[in-house]
């Protein structure tokens, strides 16, 4: 499939996400592993701030990429806390600049990142995360397709709001934070049970919500409080 074609699919497939029911988590999840997909990086996550202003992983196309986020976090060092802060694109920039990260980086096989802010009229909300292999600056259109789905993960946002009347932006992000951390506890547990890689749990959580038409939430509360046998998450 040539690959204009698949963007103008992606693009497609993210706004029919906007319509009915809309789960961020699995929006902004769903958003992480097509930017790798469309864009020449091995790994993408997102960030939103929650109520209180602080940046919070919302999504990793992996599992890798989660763990050098959580670390930007942590030490409040790399190019997503510095993109948030200053509003403005960190691309392109020897991650030298930050010692720490660029160890942490190169431990976990990431020789670039790079971070693409999430405005929201002016606002800053979040950023999108980019990580390289390679050695090789981002080409300029794969920096400016990335900005394209970092607006689309804001659109999201906005989407929410509208759909939920007068609930501010913050809380929005707060309840999927909460929701994030459920899913979490929840893939732990089912790949426990199961004898499964965190990422096939996930999948499978995935796959069940899809099929059933449930919120991935739910479907992780009922992993959590045993109200979902694990053997119909493994037939879906």
């Amino acid at each position: 499939m040539r690959r204009e074609h698949r963007i103008a699919q992606v693009f497609i497939e993210l706004a029919d996400t906007l319509v009915a029911e809309f789960d961020l988590v699995e929006f902004l999840r769903s958003l992480a592993e097509v930017t790798v997909e469309l864009l020449d990086v091995d790994a993408a996550g997102l960030m939103l701030a929650d109520e209180d202003g602080v940046l919070r992983v919302m999504a990793s196309s992996d599992d890798q990429a989660e763990l050098l986020e959580l670390f930007e976090l942590q030490q409040d060092d790399g190019p997503c806390p510095g993109c948030f802060r200053t509003g403005q694109p960190v691309v392109n920039v020897d991650i030298r600049r930050w010692p720490e990260f660029a160890e942490a980086a190169a431990a976990g096989g990431y020789a670039f990142a790079h971070a693409l802010p999430l405005r929201l009229r002016g606002h800053v909300i979040g950023a999108l995360n980019l990580f390289r292999s390679s050695t090789e600056p981002l080409g300029e259109e794969d920096i400016n397709l990335g900005q394209a789905l970092a607006d689309i993960a804001t659109i999201g946002l906005l989407h929410e709001r509208q759909v939920r009347g007068q609930q501010v932006l913050t809380e929005q992000l707060q309840s999927a934070l909460n929701s994030r951390v459920l899913i979490e506890q929840a893939k732990g547990m089912l790949a426990e049970r199961a004898g499964l890689a965190p990422a096939q749990a996930f999948t499978a959580m995935r796959s069940y919500a899809r099929g059933t038409g449930q919120r991935l939430a739910v479907v992780a509360h009922g992993v959590l409080d045993g109200s979902l046998d694990t053997s119909a998450l493994l037939t879906r």
